[in-house]
């Protein structure tokens, strides 16, 4: 019986080229009605933490905690337009890697998505990629609308690799028979939960990483073509 291989591939930086929970957050925002302003005070109070040192897990929390209230079934019809709305810009998805995950699904492995992202934004991301399994942060809903609270930890580092495992597991893989793709220090530890990793851009403690590892190495991203927002 032939071995089945697990490719584990984070989303924002690494097979998209901007980051799915900003994007979507300005372009639902935009939607709504609000001026621009709004998002760009949200997006600068989230960028203010992880100036100070907050660590990921923390900004993360803190974008879902200003969800709240949000009709869940009203972000997701706005998430379907937003991910239109990004692939007519003809620049969403990083080349380097989205060729990768093509061949890992031609050669028949089972390719996997382990973002610190929310379902909204990545389901239809999913959809076209033609990938069935996705691993990501769970926003709580109660009564249809964000509570502003996490079911549980965001996907991001530790996380990820406990995600990893328990698809190994359940899969019956062993991870030598698995790659993980990442762009960020906080996919390490989804990268040594499995056998090998390829490195996707330029951050340095990854590198570092690499070169220790043997890790192959992808380009980065290029910077994203400007969102159209609804008017």
């Amino acid at each position: 019986m032939n071995r089945t291989r697990l490719a584990f591939f984070d989303v924002d930086g690494t097979l998209t080229t901007s980051g799915s929970m900003f994007r979507l957050l300005a372009f639902y925002l935009a939607a709504m009605g609000h001026p621009p302003r709004v998002y760009e005070e949200r997006r600068r109070e989230l960028k203010a933490m992880a100036a100070i040192g907050c660590p990921r897990e923390a900004t993360n929390r803190a974008y879902f905690s200003g969800l709240q209230g949000v009709d869940a079934a009203v972000l997701a019809g706005v998430a379907d337009a937003w991910f239109a709305a990004e692939l007519s810009t003809g620049g969403y998805y990083h080349e380097p890697a989205l060729a990768a995950l093509r061949r890992h699904q031609e050669q028949g492995d089972h390719v996997v998505l382990v973002s610190g992202s929310f379902p909204a934004p990545l389901r239809p991301i999913a959809a076209d990629l033609g990938v069935e399994e996705v691993w990501c942060t769970e926003p709580d809903i109660l009564h249809g609308r964000y509570t502003g609270d996490l079911k549980g930890p965001p996907m991001i580092g530790a996380a990820k690799a406990e995600a990893v495992r328990t698809v190994l597991a359940r899969h019956g893989v062993t991870p030598g028979d698995c790659v993980a793709y990442g762009d960020h220090i906080s996919d390490l530890p989804m990268f040594k939960a499995v056998g090998s990793a390829v490195v996707v851009g330029g951050d340095e403690r990854l590198r570092t990483s690499a070169r220790a590892h043997g890790w192959p190495l992808l380009p980065g991203t290029l910077p994203p073509p400007a969102l159209p927002l609804p008017r």
